[in-house]
């Protein structure tokens, strides 16, 4: 773990914030390679990345305060300026909704726009996963596994006693302030995504229908969300044992699927001169 980077005066950075700029610099480093693979200016992916920055991050932070509702009420000013709070799936679709907006306004082919972000997305989900990593959130329920990490300065630490507040089953013998070692579900995730990355990198030159390849991301990622929450330390399993971000893995991968069975299927109906060619 390594939470604090550096310190100048007062102001502080962290693992976590530098990772997640870092996903944003190489996203978009990889969609204006992408852009320029499929006939598109590099130049759009900077200025979409930025707006997936903003309003992916407000997006996280939103989804947050919503989700932790009581403690946002108890200390709303706390909860909305804290660095922490942040959630993946909020900030994903309050991005794509602002990138969806932008690219409709510079009047640019969503679809192949879309494939060009697939890849891009996950580049840079393990990288942010890397963060989650560093700073000892997100982690897993408690395990034997010799890959086990123990995180005693997590946020939270991995204590019997926050164990015990997300819900796992700690034995009443083990006292509320022992450091447990835990799954590394950061890890998994990032492993997990660099498969999804390879994937797509070599369906890529395959997929020739506009938007395909993101409809395979959707699955792919919704698939992936699924597996890693069966492991993760979670305190909003509000469907029995499953959680809110499961029920939403769900929607994603049948969005997925349904897309690129429409798609694929008009495509096949109304092919294009390159594709009727081939």
């Amino acid at each position: 773990m390594l939470p604090v980077l550096f310190r100048i005066g007062g102001f502080t950075v962290t693992s976590f914030g530098v990772m997640i700029a870092l996903s944003f610099v190489v996203g978009g480093w990889v969609l204006a390679r992408e852009l320029e693979y499929r006939k598109q200016d590099p130049e759009h992916a900077w200025d979409l990345c930025g707006y997936a920055a903003i309003f992916g991050i407000l997006g996280a932070k939103i989804y947050y305060l919503i989700l932790h509702w009581p403690e946002t009420a108890a200390n709303p000013g706390h909860a909305i300026l804290s660095r922490s709070g942040l959630v993946w799936y909020g900030g994903f679709i309050l991005a794509a909704l602002a990138v969806l907006f932008r690219l409709h306004r510079l009047k640019l082919p969503i679809p192949t726009f879309a494939d060009a972000c697939a890849p891009t997305l996950a580049a840079g989900y393990a990288i942010g996963r890397i963060g989650c990593f560093l700073v000892g959130d997100d982690y897993g329920g408690p395990t034997t596994a010799p890959w086990g990490v123990a995180f005693p300065n997590g946020a939270p630490p991995s204590t019997a006693g926050n164990l015990r507040a997300f819900g796992e089953h700690i034995p009443a013998s083990v006292p509320d302030g022992t450091v447990m070692t835990v799954h590394p579900t950061q890890i998994y995730e990032v492993l997990m995504s660099a498969v999804i990355l390879l994937i797509l990198w070599k369906l890529r030159p395959r997929v020739k229908t506009p938007g395909a390849l993101f409809c395979i991301w959707l699955v792919l990622a919704g698939i992936e969300r699924f597996t890693v929450e069966i492991f993760r330390a979670k305190d909003d399993r509000l469907l029995g044992a499953f959680s809110v971000a499961q029920l939403i893995s769900v929607l994603i991968v049948l969005v997925g699927v349904a897309g690129y069975s429409i798609l694929t299927r008009r495509a096949a109906r109304h092919p294009s001169p390159a594709t009727a060619a081939a």
